[in-house]
């Protein structure tokens, strides 16, 4: 291994009150599992505040950067761990993704978009096909019933 290698795993002694072996790239990898699992909380937060299920931009960025600080443990670390880089790896392609379609969708500024856009105003992104509800045929009414007419005695 190469020096920066050896000093990123070297223990950390002032930690030791811990109770816990950590390295600076434990520490990496910590990190990163706390803040993959804190984006539920912004997600929480954001479907209370808009009383529906929403997924703020936020939660995109905290996925992707809590997958790769937990996948660099996994690759970079002594632990060297394959499944667990696989494990970090997917989830990281799909929060990329997703930030992607996002910012395409949305454009850089999400918030002035969201406040420029009528509710429930979605559109599509360009070249997807929208989902459009089949018109439902008129409701059949019943034939007007004539009112009765008084019959006049001749």
């Amino acid at each position: 291994m190469t020096g920066a290698m050896d000093f990123m795993n070297a223990h950390l002694a002032w930690l030791d009150w811990t109770g816990m072996q950590l390295s600076i790239w434990k520490l990496l990898g910590l990190g990163g599992a706390a803040l993959f699992g804190a984006r539920w909380f912004v997600q929480l937060a954001a479907s209370r505040r808009h009383g529906k299920p929403t997924i703020p931009r936020a939660f995109w960025y905290m996925s992707l950067l809590g997958s790769g600080m937990t996948l660099s443990y996994f690759l970079f670390s002594a632990k060297q761990d394959a499944v667990g880089a696989l494990q970090n790896l997917l989830p990281a392609f799909t929060a990329g993704y997703s930030l992607w379609l996002d910012i395409r969708y949305h454009g850089w500024r999400r918030d002035a978009a969201l406040r420029r856009r009528p509710p429930d105003g979605d559109r599509p992104l360009p070249g997807a096909r929208a989902h459009v509800r089949p018109a439902r045929p008129p409701r059949a009414t019943p034939p007007a019933i004539a009112p009765a007419q008084p019959v006049r005695a001749p």
